[in-house]
């Protein structure tokens, strides 16, 4: 005979959160092991913190703090801010929080820290229910919602290298601009920006000047897009034509990419030798390299781009 698994609402297994639930797990952690992976003994209930207590202090067999936070109730915005108080006031590895039910917006926040937290810091979401087969005693099954993984860890140091790009890009740009505007106008209007780009118009329409900043080297060029392929390859073989010309008042060769899979074309000038954006200490000498690249591509190319009908 085989009978089916029912589900008891948890008050009528534990009617009181601190009195009875709290109680209870605290002298069985070891059912956390199998869902969680983590072997724990205890350490106190209701440590105390501060003015407050968090549920249980544990150890896991590393001997590393985790602090678990019961509610017996969907998930709130304030069990989410005594977690986090915890954990930094008793400087908790681990912090498990065991709840009825929870929000797709705090899942959402567990994965989150746990993909920003550092790697040795983690944070579950574990959902706790009670059930029994036919006239059983009531057990506790626990369902991890939100734990660490190594997906979630490999998504939180791209984002981070994300944003520690973004942050250098702007300090560069910053002062990237500054120094331009001491010697030319062409992007005085700019500000700095989080992309690997900035652009100016070049006086025609779909033709700009763009510095570009990439990890190991930079280039300055005149990049052309009308959002029409025919007119921008047109524009292209126009300038093309006056290659020798352009080159001789530039000062050296430049890249002519007619770019003909693509609808748009560009004329690069590549800087190497001299760094990139993950060499800050080479900044000034890159910066000034592209200062002057730009505004000898401008003056080289603005005769033949003033014939442009």
């Amino acid at each position: 005979m085989i009978s089916r698994l029912r589900r008891v609402p948890l008050r009528e297994v534990w009617a009181h959160e601190a009195r009875d639930f709290t109680s209870w797990l605290a002298e069985n952690l070891d059912v956390l092991e199998e869902s969680t992976g983590l072997s724990l003994s205890l350490v106190e209930q209701e440590a105390p913190t501060g003015r407050f207590s968090v549920d249980i202090l544990a150890e896991d067999r590393d001997g590393n703090l985790v602090v678990i936070e019961n509610q017996l109730e969907p998930t709130n915005h304030e069990h989410l801010g005594k977690l986090l108080t915890y954990m930094s006031n008793h400087e908790a590895k681990t912090a498990l929080w065991i709840v009825a039910q929870a929000r797709p917006e705090h899942i959402r926040a567990v994965q989150w820290l746990n993909e920003f937290l550092p790697a040795d810091v983690s944070v579950y979401l574990i959902q706790v229910e009670a059930v029994r087969i036919a006239d059983s005693p009531p057990a506790p099954l626990f369902t991890v919602l939100a734990a660490p993984s190594e997906e979630s860890r490999e998504i939180g140091e791209k984002k981070k290298e994300l944003a520690e790009r973004h942050r250098l890009r702007i300090e560069f740009w910053n002062d990237l601009l500054e120094k331009a505007r001491q010697r030319t106008p062409i992007h005085a209007n700019r500000s700095p920006s989080t992309d690997h780009w900035i652009s100016a118009g070049a006086g025609k329409s779909g033709l700009t000047w763009v510095y570009v900043i990439l990890k190991d080297h930079a280039r300055v060029e005149l990049y052309i897009d009308t959002l029409d392929q025919g007119v921008n390859k047109a524009i292209f073989d126009h300038l093309y034509r006056h290659r020798e010309a352009v080159e001789q008042a530039f000062g050296a060769s430049l890249d002519w990419q007619r770019l003909d899979s693509r609808r748009a074309s560009r004329i690069a000038y590549y800087i190497r030798g001299k760094g990139g954006l993950r060499d800050r200490d080479r900044w000034d000498t890159l910066q000034d390299a592209m200062i002057d690249a730009m505004i000898r591509l401008e003056r080289a190319l603005k005769p033949y781009i003033q014939q442009l009908p």
